[in-house]
């Protein structure tokens, strides 16, 4: 508002008063910071703009927006997974209970191990890493579909924290490192056939709550060395060997026999046993996917019966897992055209592909031994299945041994005809090979069936008699009991270390009921078994030895002929030394064990992983290295090694189970 009234006092000079109201204050268009007109600032802006510039931005904004709803639906979905992973992880511990799984583990350290290793070349030694404790229990047998044994499961979450602690060399020698574990992964197939209700069944727990109860016995250093052992053979075998029969540790290759992963599948229940999660899972999955029976390849039907079906037999009764099952039917309908002779006494060999059965190339012979050691194995996949084919073609081989002619107060001969079903070679007796096992299927056979086979009974203490009559001597100085050989009347002071089996069976057999004086004489053989050890200059005992029968000056009770002075690592006499610490309680055959696994990890474990046979027990500079561990290594001799050394009579309870020839447990029946 303008006013045109001069201002008094001012004369000459014209003034005009400017009146401003709010809106004008700030002018228009001028700045104004309110939402109002920034909005209108906006529009304007927009409207100025082309069409085309319009049109590209709101492209991209509904391409932003497009790509922000999947991102949202693909995050939503990972955070629904990982939800769902950890109420699935909180369900599995719910169900803990329902698996029967064992008690908590406690693993405290062990001292270390013998120190006093040599170092050789190519088997130089490493110190075995110091392991926490882990306590074990018992087991519990299963009826027709076999469940996880309640104390006799791995405790798998605690080996894993075992390695991690192997690993960063971290040991705590307290109790404080408690971890539970939760047995095993592997859910038993409850689509499992059930065995016929015509076979007996295992024998059932009288209470398996009272077991549950019992106080878990830990394990001790030695059974940890024991672990520590495989896994250093098991390195060596994956090594350089996954998946093929046997591990060749000096040249980091391995060598075939049938092409079916025997190390492997002989291990299996080791692992279990041990405890060991990892390596079984790894195995579990190299079963499941990799063993393939149909395969044109000839395979041996005694090693693979007691090797591969005894095997497999053995881990589905401590895994409840079928897969073990499924693929011991399997082999075992491929070796059955072995029992299509015209006497029922079985071929040697088979060819599992093609369905076919022959003898040696060199005769129609099969040995006493292999023919009369497959029973315990066979009768238990009919058992499992129902099918009485395997039992009615192995139960025909033992009743027509039976009543054979050409037996000496009980003993065998070493060969048998598969045309004629007549003993071969007559006049020749020996425990050793050829006719070792069928001595110690007899009685394990008596025992599998529940003790009502009197004709077994019958043959196997007869045989006891005659090698009491015929084939025990003494020997000089030490006047050490020995087993030696029957040639057509002449006595031979020669005794195979396998022969070193008959203490534990003499054991074994006195534990059921059997003549005291058979415990006797296991505790006098047994000693016989360490010396052999003892007084080689390695700590490990040859092959063979021959008994001094006469005192001669400067000359020791066994005499080693450079043919027979290789050891093959393996496990009879740990296996009766398990047999007679766990029927008499005696800490020394403990002790005797603790040296023999001390000297194999001496003179024959190779530094890259594995063990190796050797040919020279007399040299412990050179003991001449074969480059070869056997599978029954594995399966059977650390396997008795961990068992001697623990003092839970649970662990593979003897009342319960009975170990086939390749040290696979397998259960005692009882009627149903």
């Amino acid at each position: 508002m303008y006013s045109g009234v001069a201002a008094a006092g001012s004369p000459g000079r014209d003034f005009i008063s400017v009146t401003l109201g709010p809106e004008e204050a700030v002018g228009v268009g001028g700045y104004n910071n309110s939402k109002a007109w920034r909005r209108r600032s906006c529009w304007r802006k927009w409207k100025q703009l082309s069409r085309l510039q319009r049109s590209v931005i709101l492209f991209l904004f509904a391409f932003l927006a497009l790509c922000g709803a999947i991102s949202y639906t693909s995050m939503g979905e990972t955070w629904k997974s990982i939800t769902n992973k950890s109420l699935d992880g909180q369900r599995k511990e719910q169900e803990i209970p329902r698996l029967k799984l064992a008690n908590p583990a406690v693993l405290p350290a062990p001292q270390k191990a013998d120190a006093n290793h040599r170092d050789y070349p190519e088997l130089s030694l490493q110190k075995p890493p110091k392991l926490p404790h882990v306590r074990r229990g018992p087991s519990n047998l299963q009826i027709k579909v076999p469940q996880r044994d309640t104390r006799l499961k791995t405790r798998h979450d605690t080996m894993r924290a075992v390695e991690e602690l192997v690993e960063v060399h971290k040991v705590e020698k307290t109790e404080k490192s408690i971890i539970s574990w939760r047995g095993a992964v592997i859910e038993p197939d409850q689509s499992t056939e059930p065995p016929s209700s015509k076979i007996m069944e295992p024998e059932k727990p009288s209470s398996v709550e009272a077991e549950d109860q019992k106080e878990p016995v830990p394990i001790n250093e030695r059974q940890l060395a024991v672990i520590e052992a495989f896994r250093h053979a098991w390195k060596g075998y994956k090594d350089f060997a996954w998946g093929h029969d046997e591990l060749k540790p000096l040249s980091k290759s391995y060598s075939e026999w049938f092409g079916l992963g025997l190390t492997l599948i002989d291990a299996l229940d080791t692992m279990w046993i041990l405890g060991l999660k990892e390596e079984f899972e790894e195995a579990r999955k190299w079963v499941a996917n990799d063993l393939v029976f149909d395969k044109n390849v000839d395979v041996n039907l005694f090693e693979s019966t007691i090797r591969i079906l005894g095997g497999l037999l053995s881990t589905y009764h401590l895994s409840g897992d079928s897969l073990f099952l499924e693929k011991a039917k399997d082999i075992g309908n491929r070796l059955m055209p072995a029992f299509k002779t015209p006497s029922k006494i079985p071929y040697s060999d088979v060819n599992i592909g093609r369905g076919t059965a022959h003898p040696p190339r060199w005769t129609s012979d099969s040995t006493v031994a292999e023919v009369t050691s497959i029973q315990l194995e066979f009768r238990e996949l009919s058992r499992l299945t129902g099918d009485e084919k395997f039992r009615k073609a192995v139960d025909e081989v033992m009743k027509h041994v039976h009543i054979l002619s050409g037996k000496n107060d009980g003993l065998v001969p070493m060969f048998i005809n598969t045309n004629s079903g007549q003993f071969t070679h007559l006049g020749v007796y020996t425990l050793g090979a050829r006719a070792d096992s069928y001595y110690e299927y007899l009685l394990k056979q008596w025992i599998q069936g529940g003790k009502k086979e009197n004709e077994l009974l019958e043959d196997y203490t007869r045989a006891i008699e005659g090698v009491k009559k015929h084939l025990l001597q003494r020997s000089e100085p030490k006047k050490l009991t020995f087993v030696g050989e029957l040639a057509h009347g002449h006595f031979s002071a020669k005794m195979d270390h396998l022969v070193c089996f008959l203490p534990g069976t003499l054991a074994l057999g006195a534990h059921n009921g059997l003549a005291a004086d058979h415990m006797k004489l296991a505790e006098t053989l047994i000693e016989t078994c360490y010396q052999m050890y003892a007084q080689v200059e390695t700590g490990l005992s040859p092959e063979i030895v021959h008994f001094n029968l006469h005192a001669q000056k400067g000359h020791k009770d066994i005499e080693i002929k450079p043919a027979d002075r290789h050891n093959l690592l393996r496990p009879e006499t740990v296996e009766s030394l398990f047999y007679m610490y766990r029927f008499t309680g005696d800490k020394k055959y403990q002790d005797w064990g603790w040296e023999i696994l001390q000297n194999f990890n001496r003179y024959t474990r190779v530094r890259t992983g594995g063990y190796t046979s050797i040919n020279n027990v007399q040299n412990p500079s050179n003991p001449e290295p074969r480059d070869k561990m056997e599978s029954f290594f594995l399966g059977e001799t650390l396997k008795y090694m961990f068992l001697l050394f623990s003092d839970d009579i649970d662990l593979i309870n003897l009342d319960k189970y009975i170990f086939n020839t390749e040290a696979h447990p397998l259960p005692i029946w009882v009627p149903a």
